[in-house]
């Protein structure tokens, strides 16, 4: 069933639609076309969300029937009747109502970009990078599981199958809408592999989610980029390859600084290293332009901030954390291993409440 916010708009917004129909039907708007396109668009666009509405008011007075003939205890063929009827009506009813839910909240488009996603280990030296690997690996799976493209951009290794840093991007369905709220301080608390005497420790990693620039968001002068190439290098600073591949771009005017050697084409390293650069300067520049907004959505989910501890991992008690809405699970093993709908779906239904109640 709808909430009675929900059913206030629709009444609003039906009341416009049958305003719509009146102005259509005047001669005087008719005679004026660029008044009666723009009121026609209005009411085309209206059409389908009052259709909803018509029907699931039909389908909420007709389930009241059923359920009044139900308790009356009447004609026992109406009886069956009704009991036959009503679970389809309620089925009814219950998509009528997500298709209003919908309706009444379209998806932000920022929801529906690319995203590209930063890990870098914390603090808590060897663990730390060792956990910024398992959340990689995790992110890995959850996109195999919903069936987003990953590709690794660039990564740094460490020892003891660890990363230093890792980045990479992910394009598909709902891929940020379910992600971008993991920026921030994701901490661990186990006994590490090299940890002889069992004394858990507590390390963390910063992960950064950040939307992928289109041509209109962001125009880079060329003359702002410094580009230096080298030779990569891989662990110990042995040089992994004969040519100058490796890229690195400086964006003066902000003085980001990003560099890629994964690939063996300069060309495409080049590419790489663009797009994480232009994905960098515009979340400064929405983050430098949005303080207020931020701080709103601070007091409802939490900011995101890449400083702010939002998530912990407690092995001991299979336990996850998350701080910034309360909520906990002790499917610690499912969600490392890329089942993560359980907590990014508490984090979608935490956001739509927070902008209900702004």
């Amino acid at each position: 069933m709808l909430k009675e916010n929900d059913l206030l708009k629709l009444k609003k917004l039906h009341e416009r639609f049958a305003e719509l129909e009146v102005k259509l039907a005047d001669p005087e708007i008719a005679s004026d076309q660029g008044q009666y396109q723009k009121l026609a668009k209005e009411f085309a666009d209206l059409n389908p969300t009052i259709e909803f509405y018509r029907a699931y008011m039909r389908t909420v007075k007709h389930v009241a029937e059923l359920k009044d003939i139900l308790k009356a205890k009447q004609d026992k063929d109406f009886v069956e009747l009704a009991r036959m009827e009503l679970p389809e009506l309620e089925g009814n009813l219950d998509a009528l109502t997500s298709n209003l839910v919908e309706a009444l909240n379209p998806p932000d488009a920022a929801d529906q970009r690319d995203v590209i996603i930063e890990i870098r280990a914390g603090t808590g030296g060897l663990e730390a990078s060792i956990f910024a690997n398992d959340l990689y690996r995790m992110y890995s799976k959850y996109a195999d599981l919903k069936g987003w493209k990953l590709e690794l951009m660039s990564i740094a290794y460490s020892e003891a199958e660890g990363v230093k840093e890792v980045v990479f991007s992910l394009s598909g369905k709902d891929a940020a809408k379910r992600l971008k709220w993991e920026s921030g301080a994701h901490r661990v608390q186990r006994v590490p592999k090299t940890e002889a005497s069992g004394r858990i420790h507590t390390s963390a990693a910063t992960v950064a989610v950040l939307f992928e620039p289109q041509e209109v968001d962001l125009v880079i002068i060329p003359t702002d980029l410094k580009i230096d190439v080298y030779r990569s290098s891989g662990p110990g600073g042995q040089s992994v390859n004969t040519t100058d591949s490796a890229v690195r771009i400086t964006h003066l005017p902000t003085g980001t600084v990003v560099a890629c050697q994964d690939e063996r084409s300069q060309i495409k390293n080049r590419a790489k290293a663009m797009r994480i650069l232009r994905a960098r300067i515009l979340d400064k520049m929405q983050s430098d332009i949005s303080a207020k907004a931020a701080q709103e959505r601070k007091s409802q989910v939490g900011s995101g901030d890449r400083s702010e501890k939002i998530r912990t991992y407690n092995f001991p008690d299979r336990r996850i954390t998350d701080h910034r809405i309360g909520f906990t699970t002790h499917q610690l093993e499912k969600v490392l291993d890329g089942d993560l709908d359980e907590l990014t779906d508490a984090l979608v239904m935490a956001e739509h409440e927070a902008k209900e109640n702004l």
